[in-house]
């Protein structure tokens, strides 16, 4: 009798790990995939649109030597319940942070919240450490500066890999401007020329060596770079064959323009916008408006969804991460006015006309938040006040581009049936309440 109890658990057993294995085929696996609809990220074998949102955390006063993650367990764990959870209430799933958040934080927002990180190395452009010495123009084809990114990226790899929650690596964060000038501060972009194209090789022909080594050692994550817009593409398509995904930070105002189709015809990638959106201050009005960012964010959203694969039109939209999440106080100065919320523009882009005259900046570095920052308290947190764009993002993450069926005239519909008027009532109701998410 046990004899014949064996040989019928033996093939069960067989069966149930056949099983198993199917199942968890994909398990932790991310990748891109192109087939007849266009691209689309995949999560454990499933579309994944990014409906992200560039994230960090600086109570007024502080800057960008601030590191969150140098304070108390109970601290970080109270901050991430907090933000994590207004993210997590309008839909949010993935957020943008650069490298230093260990992996026992990515591992908790994501277990709690269901929320990925995509983890960004600045990969030189704010400047690295060479023999000791702090260099901020990164030159690209000095063989130390290759040694060293290699070296960071590779060892970065190795620690995050197998990470719960971890989306994706970006390299970068507009890297081909910092060929300009250098420094964190946004400024306007003069033209290039010969030498500036040289110097841009060399780092492109970097970024692809980092994503072959990084891919090598992970598999199961791709690898993205952050472009400053379109700018070098060219060079890209070139240099940089084998990075993964095209992300890039554009701010071309309501619409992307003809972005999704030049990156498909010349570079044949998915795209990812890793920043986009607007500022939260009218430079001509000289007070907060609302309701443009909120214009602006709605109108990107829209063309990331119908550029998505299956819709009808380029099919190489993956999404994006709203930039950002609260206002930075820091901004404009850097190191001073810290606690003053700062209305200065530091640079021009006519594609927001709310408030945009010719010959004048009207962008406000530390008002892009789709959240306005409150003050400090005792114990160094601090309060949020949802601006109408929150609750645009609220219901603009609620639309399933992969859903079956789906049509431009479909995605059209949606957005029309997004009142921006009803989310400044509710922006207005919540901020007089004083509502703690």
């Amino acid at each position: 009798m046990i004899k014949d109890r064996v040989k019928l658990v033996l093939p069960l057993l067989f069966f149930l790990l056949i099983l198993s294995a199917a199942g968890c085929e994909d398990s932790g696996k991310v990748a891109v995939q192109e087939d007849h609809d266009g691209w689309t990220l995949r999560v454990d074998g499933k579309p994944f649109m990014v409906n992200g949102m560039n994230w960090d955390y600086f109570p007024i006063g502080t800057n960008y030597e601030y590191i969150l993650w140098d304070e108390s367990a109970e601290f970080i764990r109270n901050a991430l319940d907090y933000e994590m959870g207004l993210l997590q209430d309008i839909g949010v799933n993935a957020i943008r942070v650069y490298t230093g958040i260990p992996k026992e934080w990515i591992e908790y927002i994501h277990d709690n919240f269901g929320i990925y990180t995509m983890l960004n190395h600045a990969f030189g452009r704010y400047g690295l450490s060479l023999d000791g010495e702090c260099v901020a123009d990164t030159d690209y084809s000095d063989p130390r500066v290759i040694d060293t990114l290699l070296q960071e990226v590779t060892d970065l790899v190795r620690e995050y890999r197998g990470t719960r929650g971890l989306l994706l690596y970006l390299l970068g964060n507009e890297n081909n401007y910092g060929l300009f000038w250098s420094g964190a501060e946004t400024e306007d972009i003069p033209g290039e020329d010969h030498e500036l194209r040289i110097r841009a090789r060399h780092m492109y022909r970097l970024f692809n060596q980092a994503a072959v080594a990084m891919k090598e050692i992970d598999p199961d994550r791709p690898v993205a770079m952050a472009n400053g817009d379109l700018l070098f593409l060219d060079i890209i398509v070139d240099e940089a064959p084998d990075v993964d995904i095209f992300g890039a930070n554009v701010y071309r105002g309501i619409s992307f323009t003809y972005l999704f189709d030049q990156v498909k015809e010349e570079y044949g990638k998915p795209v990812l916008l890793t920043e986009f959106g607007a500022d939260a201050y009218n430079t001509r009005a000289q007070q907060e408006d609302q309701h443009c960012q909120a214009y602006y964010i709605h109108g990107n959203w829209r063309e990331i969804y119908a550029y998505a694969a299956g819709v009808g039109k380029a099919g190489n939209s993956i999404g994006g991460f709203t930039f950002q999440f609260s206002d930075g106080w820091w901004k404009y100065g850097q190191t001073f006015d810290l606690h003053v919320h700062n209305t200065e523009a530091t640079w021009a882009n006519a594609g927001y006309e709310c408030d945009y005259v010719e010959g004048q900046n009207n962008m406000n570095e530390e008002w892009f938040g789709v959240m306005a920052k409150g003050p400090t308290d005792s114990l160094g947190h601090y309060e949020l006040y949802p601006r109408a764009a929150y609750f645009v993002l609220e219901q603009v993450h609620a639309f399933d581009p992969y859903a079956a069926g789906t049509t431009p005239e479909m995605i059209e519909e949606f957005f029309e049936g997004i009142s921006i008027t009803d989310a400044l009532k509710r922006a207005k109701s919540d901020k007089n309440d004083g509502n703690r998410h």
